[in-house]
C-alpha cells in the first residue's frame, strides 16, 4: 500500500485498488501448491504452508472468484493464469463426475475425503465459474455453470415450503448431520446458504441471461426478504426449521450488512424498477440497524449479538469489515446519507490499523489488538480465500470513482 501519491484522500480508490493488487500478489507469492497441483489447502499467519493440509472446495471456488473478477477489472494476464488453474483444479479433482455437483473436500493430493453435497458449495462453484466465463467467454465453464445451477434446483428445492436445503450425502441422499460447519445449528435451512446462493445466480444471470435463471432470482429475492429478513427488526433469521420457524440464537451483524448490498446487486441485475423500488426500503432499513447496533469502540462492526445473555460481541473478523466497507457505501449510494459514506470510512481506517498484515501481507483473520487472545487463525485455508476483502476492494474502489473524490467536498455535493 505504498504505491499512492500521499496527497490522495487515504479512503480514495487508488488505495482500494492497491490493496486489491497487494492481496492479489500474496495469493500469487504463498498459495500454490507446485508439487499437488491447484493450492495449499492451509497457509499460515506467517506465510507458511501446513504440509499435508486437506483442500476444500470453499476456497478453490473464492480463489476461482477473486482471480476471474480481478483479471477482468484489471485486464492482468498473470491474474487470467491463476483464474484458470483454480478452474483447471476444480474440474479435474472437485467435480463429481458421477453423480454431478462438487465434492466438499480432498486431501493434499487431490484424492476424495468428503464427497458429500452441500448446497453453499454448489452455489459457490456456481459463482467462480460465472466469474471465469465473464473474464474468458469459455462456454464449457458456463455450461458447468449451469449444469450445477440445474443440480441445485433439483436436488435442494424444499418442495412443501420452498426455499433451499443445506446439505446431501454423495449420491444427494438425505443427510442427518447437514452443518456448514461446527459452530452452526444442525437444521434444514441456513440464512448463510440462501445469500450465497443469491450472490451465485446473480452472477450467472448477469452470465447467461437466462430465463430460468432470472426466475430463480427473482423468487429468492422474495424469499429473502419476506423469509429470512425478520421484517420487524430487519435482522437475518440466522436457522429455520423445514416450515421456515426461525431458531437463531443470535443476530450476525456482518451477515445483516452483506445481505443488504447482495440484494441490492441482485435487483440491479434482474433490471427490474417495480422490484427496485419495492426492496430498496428493505436494503437501507438493514444497513441502518447495523450502524445504530453494531459499531463498536474504534468504528468497526462488530461480530454479533447473542440472545442468551443479551450480548454485544465486540469481536473483529477479516470478512466482517469487508463487507461492511460494500454495505455502507452501496447505503451512502442509495440514501445519500453521509453517516453510511462516514461508517465505510472508520471501517476502512480500522481495516488499515488492525487487519492488514503490512510486514507478511494480506489480512489477519483477527485484528492485532485480539491476536494474543488464543490461537493464531490461518491466513488461507478451508473459509479463508481472497474473496470477502478481494471483492469488498473492487466493489468500493468502483462506488467511489462513481460518488467523486471525497476530500474537498460536502458529501451532497458528492451524491449529486
Amino acid at each position: 500500500m505504498n504505491n499512492c501519491d500521499t496527497t490522495i484522500h487515504p479512503f480514495a480508490h487508488e488505495y482500494l485498488d492497491q490493496e486489491c493488487h497487494d492481496i492479489a500478489n500474496w495469493w500469487l507469492n504463498n498459495s500454490i501448491d507446485h508439487s499437488n497441483g491447484g493450492f495449499f489447502g492451509e497457509v499460515d499467519n506467517n506465510n507458511q504452508p501446513i504440509e499435508g493440509a486437506n483442500k476444500g472446495i470453499i476456497l478453490n471456488t473464492r480463489i476461482l472468484w477473486f482471480f476471474s473478477e480481478s483479471a477482468r477489472h484489471y485486464s492482468d494476464d498473470t491474474y487470467l493464469e491463476m483464474a484458470k488453474r483454480a478452474y483447471q483444479f476444480l474440474l479435474n479433482f472437485f467435480d463429481d463426475k458421477k453423480h454431478g455437483g462438487v465434492k466438499w473436500e480432498l486431501d493434499y493430493k487431490g484424492n476424495t475425503l468428503s464427497d458429500k453435497k452441500q448446497t453453499y458449495a454448489q452455489a459457490f462453484s456456481v459463482f467462480g465459474l460465472a466469474a471465469y466465463f465473464q473474464c474468458t467467454k469459455d462456454q464449457t465453464a458456463l455450461d458447468k455453470a449451469l449444469s450445477y445451477f440445474d443440480l441445485i434446483e433439483d436436488k435442494t428445492v424444499d418442495q412443501n415450503y420452498g426455499g433451499y436445503l443445506e446439505a446431501f450425502g454423495g449420491a444427494w441422499q438425505p443427510l442427518n448431520d447437514v452443518r456448514l460447519s461446527e459452530k452452526d445449528k444442525n437444521l434444514p435451512k441456513s440464512m448463510n446458504t440462501h445469500i450465497h446462493i443469491l450472490e451465485a445466480y446473480t452472477a450467472l444471470y448477469r452470465a447467461s441471461k437466462e430465463h430460468r435463471v432470472g426466475l430463480a432470482l427473482r423468487n429468492l429475492v422474495s424469499l429473502i426478504c419476506n423469509k429470512i429478513i425478520d421484517n420487524r427488526t430487519f435482522h437475518l433469521r440466522l436457522f429455520q426449521d423445514f416450515d421456515w420457524k426461525d431458531m437463531s440464537d443470535s443476530f450476525s451483524y456482518g451477515h445483516d450488512i452483506e445481505c443488504s448490498w447482495l440484494v441490492w446487486d441482485a435487483l440491479n441485475a434482474l433490471e427490474r424498477e417495480s422490484l427496485k423500488n419495492k426492496y430498496k426500503p428493505f436494503v437501507i432499513k438493514m444497513a441502518e440497524i447495523c450502524l445504530e447496533q453494531s459499531i463498536g469502540d474504534l468504528g468497526q462492526v462488530c461480530d454479533k449479538y447473542t440472545f442468551s445473555d443479551s450480548r454485544k460481541h465486540f469481536e473483529s473478523e477479516w470478512w466482517v469489515q469487508a463487507e461492511s466497507l460494500v454495505g455502507f457505501m452501496n447505503a451512502f449510494q442509495l440514501s445519500g446519507e453521509t453517516k453510511f459514506y462516514n461508517a465505510s470510512e472508520k471501517i476502512w481506517n480500522f481495516t488499515q490499523q488492525q487487519h492488514i498484515d503490512s510486514e507478511n501481507g494480506e489480512w489477519s483473520w483477527k485484528p492485532k489488538r485480539e491476536q494474543h487472545f488464543g490461537k493464531s487463525m490461518y491466513k488461507a485455508g478451508f473459509w479463508k480465500g481472497p474473496y470477502h476483502n478481494g471483492r469488498a476492494m473492487m466493489e468500493t474502489a468502483e462506488m467511489l470513482r462513481v460518488v467523486g473524490a471525497y476530500q474537498g467536498r460536502t458529501h451532497r455535493a458528492v451524491v449529486n
